[in-house]
């Protein structure tokens, strides 16, 4: 069987800090089978001086990809679209009203049975061979619909066509919990697995399905008699439940503190105003005014009464936290593994087992030590200053305080993103990511008209993404302007995998496109086969082309006229980091859509992305791009340096924090959990106590409450910074740290293409890091592999 893994984003450390974790992104749907769906700052090495590498041979795509984001009336120009034919949206014919998407469901669902029904009845050894692509092709039908189905019903304004996707989405959900119980499906992967006839006809590839195919099905407890596939199920709908109910109901014991409005000297006096009614300021406990409180009032009481507040979730938040984990204990235990962190683990990750995520927390937090101490010191130091006594304590409430009052006396144009936004308009960073990947992975995107139907919303720009060697491998939607609408959060969504689409599915598409009265005309059989959405064909082989879409929320000037989208430096960053992951689906083209592009171990998925951050933090890369969109002066890149080392001052804190979160998750989900006296909050503090440097929570405080994403990360939230290790380590053996324009050098970029980005999931994961790097004691993926791993550590340049 197979898993749904949808894209997902860390939480921010601020976020961490205070405790308010969004749970729009904390929320998970229910757990998957049958399928697999496809900005943290980083340390940096020290900057070299840039290099010219001029501009790309294809002038008039680099210029006018620059303009149709730059310009509304250069767009409005070239977004004029033909209304004679409705294309269907993303070009998926049977997308061009709402009921195309009911149609195009149980069109899609009929094709799923036949497979089944081809798979449950195979008996010869070709029949045989054929499953795991079989089964691949069976994930791929299910994933065309509920992958752009999910993706329509929580992006497009329409609420009709909201409605249709969902109800899409609907119809292909309930067969595939259907099955989900169909137990020969696993027999017959099991019989082929073990005929050695059959494996040995089998590419790298269809064994590496096959593998996860058959680890899917042990997870799920098919395997096992009907009563405990039946608390399988149950279990899994009660997680989904209680998880659901943790994530949105989160909140703190007290919602409101009102404190006298004389005790916020120091805070911002405009925002006091607005929060004080008759003397007294009414302060939201987990809001932008605690946390700003946190960093300015003066007086140590208030803080701490804040700080306690913010801390302490209440009691139904930590209780329902607590019921989930034991469920999970409860699953893990009727599917046959230890806890749940084992269970989790054995799937799609490269730590493979808790105990080497142990190995490698451990050897990070060891690394990050001397950072941090370091920088707790410099903190002491501080509020030994103000307040004049050298026998002063730090206390946990302190933190944020004097961080902010370093950060206030170093304080200059860091802060000024407004300065270095005029040298990243939108259009411009968009011809910038096109420059980096034309040099280092000849590929370039080039704007294309969209046709009428094609897009969600007029502001939606098509991209082709053209390779010099293959031509058009991918298609990418780019929504980048802010709507009331739609999602803030920036995302990359797979609407479609990379996947070759054999000989007789071209058949079997122009016979069923013939038989259905509701199923619409298209130009030619191969067409048919892919819904009508985009297919290329080289060397004889017909594939279904990876189709994108990036969802960000930059905001418009309101009659600005032709004045461009200027992003600042975090908001560029995220759209580098974001075409990271979008990098990753261009390149990783291979055959069976179940590793195809970012499905691959989920604690390898950032690396790509985060390793991006560098780029974007390069002087050469910079100097290819980045200019001020009225003089067209390049950008003085020692205002970028400053703004890092601001931005870096305490990481050290912040990784430990992060190395804190990580061990926190692997506990609640290891076999404590289905312990009688299982006490999160008891965790959390011992784990503070034993790994921390600051003071820890006091008594009282239970903060774990608020941790949303230990119900989406489930024993994975160390991935985190795993990628951030592996993204730092790239960059300094693969690109030497920028030295000498090695970002930008061509051999530096097919070697990380063709080691490790362009086999999606479908070569283990170790295998590639070890080709990468030129490492092979990374190869085994073993214990000491990931305590090797955290003892490169992360180390930031920008300190101060």
């Amino acid at each position: 069987m197979l898993r749904a893994a949808r894209p997902r984003r860390w939480v921010c450390s601020s976020c961490v800090r205070q405790g308010l974790v969004d749970a729009a992104k904390a929320r998970r749907a229910p757990q998957r089978r049958w399928f697999t769906a496809a900005s943290q700052s980083v340390a940096r090495e020290p900057l070299s001086s840039p290099v010219d590498h001029g501009i790309p041979g294809q002038q008039h795509d680099d210029a006018i990809l620059r303009q149709v984001f730059d310009s509304p009336s250069v767009w409005k120009a070239f977004a004029k679209t033909s209304t004679s034919k409705n294309v269907g949206l993303f070009r998926n014919a049977y997308l061009t009203r709402p009921e195309g998407f009911r149609i195009f469901a149980r069109v899609s669902m009929e094709r799923a049975h036949r497979i089944v029904d081809k798979v449950l009845g195979a008996s010869t050894i070709e029949e045989y061979r054929a499953v795991v692509k079989d089964l691949d092709r069976l994930s791929d039908l299910l994933c065309r619909v509920l992958d752009m189905s999910d993706f329509v019903r929580v992006t497009h304004p329409d609420p009709r066509i909201q409605q249709a996707a969902s109800e899409a989405w609907a119809i292909a959900y309930q067969y595939m919990n259907e099955l989900n119980t169909t137990a020969g499906l696993n027999d017959q992967l099991g019989r082929a697995m073990e005929n050695p006839e059959v494996r040995s006809a089998w590419s790298e590839e269809e064994t590496t399905v096959a593998e996860m195919l058959k680890l899917d099905f042990m997870k799920s407890a098919v395997n096992l008699p009907k009563r405990y596939r039946d608390k399988f199920v149950s279990l899994s709908q009660e997680i989904s439940e209680v998880g659901s109910a943790f994530v949105n109901e989160m909140a703190p014991e007290k919602r409101h503190l009102i404190l006298p409005s004389s005790d916020f000297q120091g805070m911002d006096p405009r925002t006091a105003r607005n929060l004080t009614r008759r003397g007294n300021i009414y302060l939201p406990t987990l809001s932008g005014e605690a946390t700003l409180a946190l960093r300015t009032v003066h007086s140590a009481d208030t803080r701490k009464a804040i700080y306690y507040a913010a801390r302490t979730a209440s009691k139904r938040s930590t209780d329902l936290l607590e019921h989930m984990a034991r469920l999970r204990a409860e699953l893990a235990n009727v599917s046959g593994f230890e806890s749940y962190g084992h269970m989790a683990l054995r799937d799609r990750m490269m730590a493979r087992t808790p105990e080497s995520v142990k190995q490698f927390l451990e050897a990070l937090s060891g690394n990050n030590k001397p950072v941090v101490q370091k920088e707790v010191t410099d903190l002491l130091q501080a509020k030994q200053r103000h307040v004049g006594s050298n026998s002063a304590t730090l206390e946990p409430w302190d933190k944020d305080y004097y961080c902010e009052m370093i950060h206030r006396s170093s304080r200059s144009k860091a802060k000024q993103d407004d300065f270095l936004s005029a040298y990243f308009s939108l259009g411009t960073v968009m011809q910038g990511l096109s420059r980096i990947f034309s040099r280092l992975y000849g590929i370039r995107l080039v704007p294309r008209e969209c046709e009428h139907g094609e897009a969600w919303h007029p502001d939606v720009r098509r991209l082709d993404v053209v390779s010099d060697t293959e031509g058009h491998i991918a298609v990418l939607y780019c929504d980048l302007f802010y709507r009331g609408d739609k999602s803030p959060n920036p995302a990359h969504f797979t609407i479609r995998c990379s996947r070759e689409i054999a000989e007789d599915e071209v058949v079997e598409a122009a016979s069923l496109s013939s038989q259905h009265s509701d199923a619409p005309p298209f130009e030619n059989p191969e067409q048919a086969a892919n819904d009508g959405m985009a297919v290329s064909k080289l060397n004889g082989t017909l594939k279904q082309l990876p189709t994108i879409a990036l969802v960000c929320d930059f905001p418009q000037s309101a009659g600005s006229g032709d004045r461009p989208v200027l992003l600042s430096y975090f908001q560029m960053e995220t759209l580098f980091h974001e075409m990271g992951h979008a990098i990753h689906s261009f390149l990783a083209r291979t055959s069976l859509q179940n590793v195809a592009g970012t499905r691959c171990a989920t604690d390898l998925a950032e690396l790509p992305s985060t390793l991006m951050e560098y780029f974007a933090a390069d002087p050469t890369v910079l100097s290819s791009f980045a200019r001020h969109y009225e003089t067209d002066e390049p950008l003085p890149f020692e205002l970028v340096a400053e703004r890092l080392r601001y931005s870096k001052r305490f990481e050290g804190l912040d990784t430990e924090n992060q190395i804190l979160l990580a061990m926190l998750d692997q506990q609640v989900h290891s076999s404590l959990a289905a312990r009688a006296d299982f006490d999160s909050t008891a965790i959390f503090h011992s784990i503070q106590r034993q790994h921390g440097t600051l003071p820890p929570d006091p008594p009282g405080t239970r903060w774990q409450g608020f941790f949303g994403h230990l119900f989406g990360y489930g024993s994975t939230y160390y991935s985190y910074l795993f990628d951030r290790v592996l993204a730092e380590h790239v960059w300094k053996v693969v690109f030497s740290s920028g030295s000498k324009g090695a970002a930008l050098d061509r051999a530096n970029g097919e070697q990380l293409k063709e080691n490790l980005v362009k086999w999606g999931g479908s070569r283990d994961p170790w295998r590639c890091l070890a080709g990468t790097l030129k490492d092979e004691r990374v190869a085994d993926g073993d214990e000491k592999a990931m305590a090797l791993v955290g003892s490169w550590g992360t180390r930031s340049t920008f300190k101060e």
